[in-house]
């Protein structure tokens, strides 16, 4: 057993776990609060911090509540991590570590940062979730970082689509590797997507009106009842969705996304707009509607073919497959505006190079991960960018995760940068 300790905790850290500090050392507690005492037992020692398994809450904070999920905490399920939190302390942790992340790790002084634009209800919002089979028979979600599979009975904060479906499956495939269950919210379309060993097409029985796609190894698909795409509906427009395409999980959310990003960009009509790792054209619809010309870069095939579908008949939309940087590298003409949406990971190096050397006015940085945002930020701010602002957004309610849409403006002193 590790060493036990009480600690009062004082702030919420990025990646869910609230801290505190033994003898100089901070500690991290998952599944604690800020303003409360608790005692803990050290589980991973790493010499300047460590991490610790709750034991007991001495004095509870006043945000706590009752999780209402019976899967959630440190042995259930690991998709959620702040059910504990009544929502509205929710969106305050989230402003907090933006903010203390892009001072930190971006070294900018005094960051903008709004309070976060809330979700409708704090529940049943995901369109999108992906299940794993647990041994002996059903399915669940892994336990926190372990690949330990909880079975899942229900799960609040599916959206009633997905809830629906979830509760109507009886499902006993061997061979089974994953099973996540789509829904498009607007029209109401459903599918399944099955992931197997050796890309073994499933033996089905449905008595469900719902699409049916096996996603092999190799990311293409075979589609085995329905179609092999979702209809969409974003701000008036309609999106069609493969199923190994990403799209935002929340619906009602990406709506107010789309309105931050075309808020920020303030497109007067005729700017050359750069839309980097587009998807399937989330923001390049809106975009096409303000913009001279757009270009449309995405790499991953399945979603280039949903963009070309999405963006048919717009001529003022280049749509090009690729990485964003490869495009940026071979860019002759200059950029008005940027928005870019890239994965957890943030920006490549040369992607980040190549907005530098492109030097758009505006630069609209859309990001799930405020540790990356910060990392690129600090580039974006040494070679002469200003952040004007940053607007969490809660796509993710009961989680830690958030969404920023970050707003940096040029000022007309960007150093450019030769690309590496």
């Amino acid at each position: 057993m590790g060493e036990r300790l009480t600690l009062d905790l004082t702030a919420m850290a990025h990646g869910g776990a609230a801290l505190g500090r033994h003898e100089g050392k901070v500690i991290f507690v998952p599944y604690g609060l800020p303003d409360e005492r608790v005692v803990v037992e050290v589980t991973d020692d790493r010499g300047r911090h460590a991490y610790a398994r709750l034991l007991e809450v001495v004095r509870p904070s006043s945000d706590r509540v009752s999780p209402p999920c019976p899967h959630f905490g440190p042995d259930g399920c690991g998709g959620c991590q702040w059910q504990h939190a009544a929502y509205p302390a929710q969106l305050r942790y989230k402003a907090q570590v933006v903010a203390d992340q892009l001072t930190r790790l971006g070294r900018l002084t005094d960051p903008l940062v709004r309070p976060p634009l809330p979700d409708p209800s704090g529940w049943a919002y995901r369109n999108q979730a992906r299940f794993r089979p647990v041994p002996g028979g059903g399915l669940g979600f892994y336990s926190g970082e372990s690949h330990h599979v909880t079975p899942v009975t229900a799960c609040p904060i599916l959206h009633p689509l997905l809830a629906d479906l979830y509760a109507a499956l009886e499902v006993d495939l061997p061979g089974l590797r994953a099973l996540t269950l789509r829904a498009a919210v607007a029209s109401g379309e459903q599918m399944l997507i099955f992931e197997t060993e050796g890309d073994d097409p499933p033996a089905l029985e449905l008595d469900l009106p719902v699409s049916c796609v096996l996603l092999r190894a190799d990311g293409t698909t075979l589609t085995l009842v329905g179609q092999d795409h979702l209809n969409e509906t974003v701000a008036g427009r309609t999106y069609r969705i493969s199923a190994p395409s990403f799209f935002q999980v929340n619906t009602a959310q990406a709506e107010r996304l789309v309105q931050q990003v075309m808020a920020y960009l303030d497109l007067r009509g005729g700017e050359t707009v750069l839309d980097g790792y587009c998807g399937v054209g989330l923001f390049t619809l809106p975009l096409a509607e303000r913009a001279g010309l757009v270009y449309a870069v995405e790499v991953e095939p399945q979603a280039v073919e949903d963009l070309l579908a999405n963006t048919e008949g717009l001529d003022n939309v280049e749509v090009v497959e690729g990485p964003t940087a490869a495009l940026l590298e071979a860019l002759e003409e200059p950029l008005d505006a940027a928005v870019v949406d890239p994965p957890r990971t943030g920006l490549e190096p040369e992607a980040l190079d190549g907005l530098l050397v492109a030097a758009p006015r505006r630069l609209v940085y859309v990001s799930c991960d405020p540790a990356t945002l910060a990392r690129d930020g600090r580039r974006l701010a040494e070679a002469g960018y200003r952040l004007v602002e940053a607007q969490p957004l809660d796509m993710f309610p009961q989680t830690c995760h958030v969404e920023t849409v970050s707003l940096w403006e040029a000022g007309g002193k960007v150093r450019k940068v030769a690309s590496r």
